[in-house]
């Protein structure tokens, strides 16, 4: 038996949103915690270099068409809506270095970028949505994590563009101090390229020695008195 589905009737899949949408912030706006910021961050994963945070709260009004996660982004579209979110948001910024990171670990050193990026809003936020499992410590107001929240939230995909873009700008002007490695190209991700020029040139200053490629390099793999948790 075959079903028919009229025209006016969509499928129940075909309803629900594509991308991102501004569902959260309304919630929170009708719950009486406004502003609502979106916080994200970008370059957990690299081998180099730091990782960034962005906390945005966005004009409700000028929302720039084509919000989304970073990652699911061109190049040359991120650079467009990250001038436009410049434009019209309220953002902040904040990084935690290679240091920082060897130190505490990535995802604390993450979670305090993140913390650094709201509290630096000019506007103080009623509502903090994060990206990911984890609230950032020492937060004022309410914070709710969104699982995949950048795909979710819209202001969340804001901050993930604007720490993306910002990283990555950090990243090609370090490669005009590093060129050996090719930052401009990776942004210090593990590539082959850069892998085969850690090993021939050694880390430089921005390299994190606590993740394993970089960490075997200096003391070996068999080493377990310098290992780490993985990121």
């Amino acid at each position: 038996m075959s079903l028919n589905t009229p025209a006016d009737s969509p499928a129940l899949f075909n309803l629900l949103p594509d991308g991102p949408d501004f569902s959260m912030e309304q919630t929170a706006k009708w719950k009486a915690l406004w502003p609502v910021a979106g916080c994200d961050e970008a370059g957990r994963g690299p081998l180099a270099g730091p990782v960034v945070a962005a906390a945005v709260i966005l004009d409700p009004d000028r929302i720039p068409e084509g919000l989304n996660d970073s990652k699911k982004l061109s190049a040359r579209k991120r650079e467009k809506l990250f001038e436009l979110i410049m434009a019209d948001a309220i953002v902040s910024v904040a990084s935690s270095g290679p240091a920082l990171i060897d130190r505490i670990n990535i995802l604390a050193a993450s979670l305090d970028a993140m913390r650094r990026a709201v509290c630096s809003l000019p506007v103080a936020p009623a509502l903090v949505l994060t990206d990911g499992r984890d609230r950032p410590p020492g937060i004022a107001c309410k914070a709710d994590p969104v699982i995949k929240g950048d795909g979710r939230s819209l202001s969340i995909a804001a901050a993930s563009i604007v720490a993306k873009v910002t990283r990555d700008r950090m990243m090609t002007l370090a490669a005009t101090f590093y060129p050996a490695y090719g930052f401009d190209a990776h942004a210090g991700y593990g590539t082959a390229r850069h892998l085969r020029a850690l090993s021939e040139a050694g880390p430089c200053p921005l390299h994190r020695r606590s993740f394993r490629p970089v960490r075997e390099l200096q003391y070996g793999e068999k080493d377990s008195k310098h290992a780490t948790t993985e990121p």
